[in-house]
């Protein structure tokens, strides 16, 4: 566990970030509305996530007020850029937020919530969302390859769609569109995500804030975080997330698993002590170790990380120095 730094001796601790518990980070945000429901609170909660209305209010209000100012001061910059070299540019590219994290760890529900809460407190800007899942490989090219058992490993996915993607987004394409991907059948479709002149895109996925990789002639190549604005990785001791995906798991033996249609419908049948242990056996064997050797690391790189605790709540806020 990282020591916690209080709000009076963070900036002289000579760490190049900020850490705030979250009783300081709550404050942050006191006297800001609610902008959602219990009901749109509900709809954006991931299976076993404990997000409520309390944890909006003390975490997520003050992460959407700071992301707000900072797409404020790039519209500056963008302004003080055209002055600066005296001429006009193209209009300001979309702010691009990358969203990291395990699996389980709730990543995809901080994505969806931070989407709704950007939408609510700027009505006029598009805020579009997409996960890495859909510029994964397909099922039969990864069996091919000999990876349909490292699915979520950096190797996994098509990484030249995927920065080709972040590419457009950032060079202001106004159309732009990415792969849908199955959890049902566990496989990408032939389906995509239309972006039409967005103002605001979330990345989400596994491995946003991989380093980029040396290529063959030695050469360093780029990442798709060079092109993030702002980065956020959601973090929680590994044996909580190990948890976490257990009882996920269980929760999905009882509904997704028991649709035929579903790529795990043959979990469905296992009883308690068996879907346990298959559980612990997928996380041991695949989902641990991608995070131990693959998106633990990249939680440095981040501009502002989400320290959840046992009950998932976000208990301290680490946020990088400017």
């Amino acid at each position: 566990m990282v020591p916690m730094a209080d709000s009076s001796t963070s900036r002289h601790d000579g760490s190049p970030y900020v850490e705030l518990d979250r009783s300081d980070w709550s404050r942050l945000a006191e006297g800001a509305s609610q902008p959602l429901s219990e009901k749109e609170v509900e709809a954006v909660r991931g299976l076993g996530d404990e997000l409520d209305l309390d944890e909006v209010r003390e975490v997520y209000l003050a992460l959407t007020n700071l992301i707000q100012m900072r797409i404020g001061f790039a519209r500056d910059l963008h302004a003080a850029t055209e002055r600066f070299l005296d001429r006009p540019q193209p209009q300001r590219t979309p702010y691009v937020i990358g969203i990291a994290g395990s699996v389980a760890v709730g990543k995809s529900t901080t994505a969806r919530l931070l989407r709704e809460l950007l939408a609510h407190t700027d009505p006029d800007a598009r805020v579009d969302l997409v996960t890495t899942d859909g510029f994964l490989l397909p099922n039969a090219e990864l069996e091919r390859r000999g990876l349909l058992e490292r699915k979520g490993f950096p190797e996994s996915y098509d990484r030249k769609s995927l920065l080709r993607f972040v590419m457009n987004v950032k060079s202001g394409r106004e159309i732009v569109e990415a792969p849908l991907y199955s959890h049902l059948k566990y496989d990408v479709t032939d389906e995509v995500v239309t972006l039409d002149h967005p103002d605001i895109v979330l990345v989400e996925g596994l491995n946003v804030l991989q380093p980029a990789r040396v290529r063959g002639d030695g050469r360093p190549g780029l990442a798709i975080s060079d092109f993030f604005d702002f980065s956020i990785y959601v973090d929680a001791s590994h044996r909580d997330i190990r948890q976490w995906y257990v009882n996920r798991f269980l929760r999905l033996r009882e509904t997704a698993f028991r649709d035929p249609a579903s790529y795990f419908a043959r979990y469905a049948s296992l009883d308690h002590d068996a879907a346990v242990t298959q559980a612990k056996t997928l996380w041991d064997t695949i989902n641990g170790p991608n995070l131990q050797e693959n998106i633990a690391s990249t939680k440095g790189r981040a501009t502002l990380v989400l320290r959840k605790d046992v009950d998932h709540s976000v208990r301290w806020v680490r946020l990088r120095k400017l």
